[in-house]
């Protein structure tokens, strides 16, 4: 889910992924598909806890469980126990530290010869080897959201499909198409909380809406925040709070009335998880920087994530490593 300084919001057998940030060159040519789309291509959705998780095929072996995670800012994580499985080799490392600088950890990187999903393989992607925090026995790696540039993403939550396609999506003055940057290689839309205007992390990845202290200190809400879980970085433990809102929260032409938000010390942005995602179906335009939603309401009520919350504090890798460090 990270942008660097990210805090990952995971169920408690969700998982925190690690970004890594190569080249825009070398993203370019590791994302080129070896598979033609010529229209689309589809695949079923297993929802464990409103997160959305796929079967995919590595390096012609499996089917794999991954977790498609748009909070992810890189191609792939795979658990240390499928690297080891798949004997996928070294290609380089990333340091990972911490919002607090306190505490840094150094990953490999690994490379995945050939990655299915949908019928759609993609070639030569690059995976951090890192501990998938939370997820147990649910997933043996994740899937980010840069790993789909040069297709309509397609997440329909309510009928459980992932849809890969070419094409684009149309302007429509910000109707049901929202622009989105992504700095990180994670999409970050406008998101408006009563007359508050914020930005806000789209994370497929993540559970619940999770509000940084720092905004949710400017809001009224239906309570007082009580606490509602534990976060953990690498080198810290903090508590998360949680309560309605009072005011609406806009996401587009879309409204939640009273939503039920968490609230944390370290994450830096607005996150919206797979729960509030839940409700909607999902497309993604990386070439046009758009992303469509659709829903059956306008008006949505958001109840808490379906399991206790944990929340990580996702390492992330330093600005002054942003190249692969060769092996050998």
């Amino acid at each position: 889910m990270p942008v660097p300084g990210k805090v990952a919001l995971s169920a408690a057998l969700g998982c925190a992924c690690v970004l890594w940030i190569g080249s825009a060159a070398s993203r370019a040519q590791d994302l080129r598909p070896t598979t033609e789309v010529a229209a689309s291509y589809s695949a079923s959705i297993e929802l464990l806890y409103d997160k959305p998780y796929v079967s995919v095929m590595v390096n012609e072996r499996g089917p794999f469980r991954f977790l498609i995670d748009t909070g992810t800012g890189t191609q792939a994580l795979v658990s240390p126990e499928l690297a080891e499985q798949l004997a996928l080799p070294v290609v380089g490392h990333a340091r990972l530290t911490d919002p607090s600088g306190l505490g840094e950890q150094r990953s490999e990187i690994v490379l995945m010869r050939a990655v299915t999903i949908a019928g759609v393989e993609f070639a030569q992607v690059k995976a951090v080897r890192h501990k998938l925090y939370g997820e147990g026995e649910n997933c043996q790696g994740v899937l980010g959201f840069t790993l789909f540039k040069d297709y309509l993403l397609t997440l329909n939550f309510p009928e459980r499909r992932l849809v890969l396609a070419r094409g684009e999506i149309a302007q429509d003055g910000g109707s049901s198409a929202l622009p989105f940057r992504m700095p990180d290689g994670v999409p970050i839309v406008a998101l408006r909380i009563g007359g508050m205007h914020v930005e806000a992390q789209i994370d497929s990845g993540g559970t619940g809406l999770s509000f940084p202290e720092t905004v949710a200190e400017h809001l009224k809400f239906l309570s007082t925040p009580i606490a509602f879980g534990n976060g953990e970085s690498l080198a810290t433990r903090f508590q998360i709070k949680a309560a309605r809102l009072r005011p609406d929260v806009r996401l587009g032409r879309y409204t939640f009335r009273q939503a039920f938000v968490e609230i944390n010390p370290a994450f830096p942005l607005v996150n919206v998880g797979s729960t509030p995602l839940a409700k909607f179906v999902v497309t993604f335009d990386q070439a046009k920087m758009l992303l469509r939603l659709s829903s059956n309401a306008k008006t949505l009520h958001l109840n808490a994530s379906p399991t206790q919350l944990e929340l990580i504090n996702e390492p992330k890798r330093e600005a002054s490593d942003r190249k692969l460090v060769p092996v050998g």
